[in-house]
């Protein structure tokens, strides 16, 4: 997708003189975040395919100092994760510009970038969250996580800050929105091994590997119906007054037809393991 090529002196004062003192940008995320903009927006490119070795080579450093300063700069909103898989990550770069206007002047403590999460705000109240981006700012994405509370939506083990990350249940690569009912708090490993693979089938493996029970199974898979019918919502912070998520009709028609006696109960038949 070409993007317009934005203005490099507008963009240089806006790096050294506002964006770099304001999130406290240290060397090596000032670095990795440079080499990841001059290989995508200056070639008018709004996403980027990279792997932790191209990063570390371009800018003179290990792969763990790069890895650690990409996620740096995805809490910093500098970056936007759409896709990590063993073949690489997929970000979307932004321009100074566009990182600042999450980050008011007051918005970032001194010395610790960080804490910023606490302070954005939440969509204001009457704002459908059907048409939310849940990974536009920290705090949207922090109501993923709270949602499962704190363990990972596939193999339900218990999450430790490292170890958790955002999964898209249909891939964006297969067209997967940034919704509500499209995202899911996932340890690291899952998010590696399901790939493209539809999120049924990679639960169905999970339970031929002996990670899931036959009722753990199910239980996920009705999760991931409940999901996809928006019957999961983030939790919201107190005094917030979302509109409604979905028209009251249709979900009435949904419980009319999961409650006709000619429906068969869903059975956990593991079945072949697709290759991804």
């Amino acid at each position: 997708m070409k993007t317009k090529k934005p203005n490099l002196e507008h963009f240089w004062k806006q790096l050294e003189d506002v964006l770099v003192p304001r999130l406290r940008l240290g060397p090596i995320d000032r670095a990795a975040y440079c080499y990841l903009l001059r290989h995508s927006r200056l070639e008018r490119k709004l996403q980027l395919r990279f792997s932790m070795p191209w990063l570390a080579q371009g800018i003179c450093l290990g792969p763990d100092a790069a890895r650690r300063a990409v996620r740096r700069l995805v809490d910093y909103e500098a970056l936007r994760l759409v896709e990590r898989s063993t073949a690489g990550h997929v970000v979307e770069v932004r321009l100074p510009e566009e990182i600042l206007a999450d980050h008011p002047p007051k918005a970032v403590p001194a010395g610790h970038p960080e804490h910023s999460t606490h302070r954005h705000t939440w969509p204001a109240p009457g704002v459908n969250l059907e048409e939310e981006d849940f990974l536009r700012t920290n705090a949207l994405r922090h109501a993923i996580h709270a949602r499962e509370a704190g363990h990972c939506f596939y193999c339900l083990r218990l999450l430790t800050p490292p170890m958790k990350c955002i999964d898209h249940v249909v891939p964006r690569a297969q067209s997967g929105n940034n919704s509500y009912r499209n995202l899911v708090s996932s340890c690291r490993e899952c998010n590696a091994q399901k790939g493209p693979c539809r999120a049924e089938d990679f639960l169905r493996s999970l339970f031929r590997e002996r990670k899931l029970t036959e009722r753990e199974l199910a239980g996920r898979l009705r999760a991931l119906d409940a999901l996809a019918a928006g019957k999961l919502p983030p939790p919201l912070p107190s005094g917030m007054a979302p509109d409604k998520r979905a028209p009251a009709a249709p979900q009435r028609r949904a419980r009319a037809v999961s409650s006709t006696p000619s429906k068969t109960p869903s059975t956990c038949h593991p079945g072949r393991r697709e290759g991804k």
